[in-house]
């Protein structure tokens, strides 16, 4: 059976990828590094210090650490989430279907701490999971798949019983490598790429979320060993 599910929220329950990217570009000019859009999708999934060492080894800086700037990128994207932040189409969706199916939900997100509880807030999602956790608290994050393991076991569930919903390669890789069923919402742009087929269930947004899928995911059972 699926015991659990575990969000990824970052595309997943808000459609932040394009505010992180706009923080991003911001905030990479100020030490000389000029990124545009599809640049940015090198690191999509990745936590804000793996994010900031790719671009450091890319094109080293010398005006600021490079902690002070994934502090500063954390900054803007929560300025802009308060700006522009709304929930992803279907988040309230399925969040009631899963609390009438009563199956406990939590939440494993690249973001840090920080990051997760401004985006939270602004959904009014805070009281929706049972746990709560972010990868930087690990030493490696997404596609590493420690931040679902250590997910699944606060919870008090193995990882092969859970479900698992993403929106990135990196994070659908992450879950994939703990055994747990995943969906996948892709971002638009790159909805097409053939590399998603290794999830589950595909879609193009969380509406499309259906009994049908829920079943069919939950036939998975043992086949994930």
């Amino acid at each position: 059976m699926i015991e659990a599910v575990i969000f990824d929220m970052d595309g997943v329950l808000i459609d932040s990828e394009p505010l992180w990217r706009e923080a991003e570009i911001l905030v990479f000019r100020k030490v000389g590094i000029n990124l545009d859009e599809e640049m940015c999708l090198q690191t999509t999934g990745l936590r804000t210090d793996e994010t900031v060492g790719h671009w450091y080894r890319y094109k080293p800086w010398s005006v600021k650490s490079r902690e002070q700037v994934g502090l500063e990128i954390e900054e803007t994207v929560c300025d802009i989430v308060e700006m522009k932040g709304v929930p992803a189409p279907g988040v309230h969706k399925i969040i009631e279907f899963f609390n009438h199916a009563g199956i406990p939900k939590a939440l494993a997100s690249s973001s840090s701490p920080v990051v997760i509880d401004r985006v939270l807030g602004k959904l009014g999602l805070r009281d929706e999971f049972k746990i709560i956790y972010s990868a930087a608290h690990e030493e490696f994050g997404k596609p590493h798949p420690a931040v679902y393991i250590t997910t699944a076991k606060r919870m008090g569930f193995i990882p092969v019983n859970c479900l698992a919903i993403e929106d990135s390669l990196a994070g659908l890789i992450a879950a994939k490598s703990a055994k747990m069923r995943t969906v996948v919402i892709p971002e638009e742009s790159n909805r097409n790429n053939p590399r998603f087929t290794i999830a589950d269930v595909r879609l193009n947004s969380l509406e499309e979320f259906s009994e049908d899928h829920w079943k069919h995911l939950k036939e998975l059972n043992g086949l994930h060993q």
